[in-house]
């Protein structure tokens, strides 16, 4: 079975993206989706940005390597009454359902940075892209303090080191890397531009429950926990992680989160 796919349907996202959703709604509003824009949202989960980009009258199509939350996103879509929007399975390093040109803007946030295959994912975004339009990326930040990065840094301790040949997922969210990518695509650098931004994990509970969901649906986290379980060191990764979202948190009530997260976004211009 592919690893990503494994990975990514191994807990339920839903679980973390129902955090997520006030933030998706907040950077789809910047995109200047206007209505009947084709848009692709790639890694797009259950829909925390497609959904709220079909609210504002775009046609859009959702891909997601995890087949789980593809259902969970044609049921949320199905509950909101958008007929506007689909959502199908597919491997952002190799799109063959979709033609070249389609979109009018292509969204990834934190999505098609974990797929392996770093330059094929680029040359995929710019193929369906038509000319013209655009390419949005949310990519989180290597060694950034903030909360995902140092969820990602802290579990890796804990993991066993990574097969050979493995990418960071992480290098998505350094500039020059970017500007790789893309330029190998065939984009000039000065077509792709950067801006750090804020998303909010809000929640209406305590950091430490917050970091059980993490525990018990967020792919990654779950491998950090097993592995550690196995060295008899599970007790130190929650301890790590609840001081880690309880120092973030921003809510003036403890039973109760907000914690702002930095991340890279990088706009492509095709």
């Amino acid at each position: 079975m592919n690893p990503n796919k494994q990975l990514w349907e191994k807990g339920d996202f839903t679980k973390i993206a129902d955090t997520m959703r006030e933030s998706g709604t907040a950077l789809v509003a910047k995109l200047g989706i206007t209505k009947g824009m084709k848009v692709l949202d790639l890694g797009c989960g259950d829909g925390t940005t497609a959904i709220p980009a079909a609210l504002l009258g775009a046609e859009v199509s959702g891909v997601d390597i995890a087949e789980n939350l593809v259902a969970a996103g044609n049921k949320r879509a199905q509950t909101a009454g958008l007929t506007n929007i689909t959502f199908q399975q597919g491997d952002a390093t190799d799109l063959q359902a979709l033609e070249n040109d389609s979109f009018d803007l292509t969204v990834s946030i934190f999505g098609a940075m974990f797929a392996p295959k770093p330059f094929d994912v680029a040359s995929e975004m710019v193929r369906v892209t038509r000319p013209g339009g655009r390419i949005v990326m949310g990519n989180w930040i290597p060694g950034d303090p903030t909360l995902v990065a140092q969820i990602l840094k802290i579990s890796s301790a804990y993991t066993p080191p990574p097969p050979e040949g493995f990418v960071s997922p992480m290098l998505w969210g350094v500039e020059q890397q970017v500007i790789e990518r893309f330029g190998k695509a065939g984009i000039p650098p000065q077509n792709i531009s950067f801006d750090k931004e804020t998303f909010t994990f809000n929640a209406p509970f305590s950091p430490a429950e917050l970091v059980q969901r993490f525990k018990n649906f967020y792919g990654p986290t779950m491998n950090a926990f097993e592995a550690a379980e196995k060295n008899g060191k599970a007790a130190d990764l929650q301890q790590e992680l609840e001081a880690l979202f309880t120092s973030q948190n921003k809510s003036n009530n403890p039973n109760s989160t907000a914690i702002p997260a930095t991340f890279l976004r990088v706009t492509v211009s095709l």
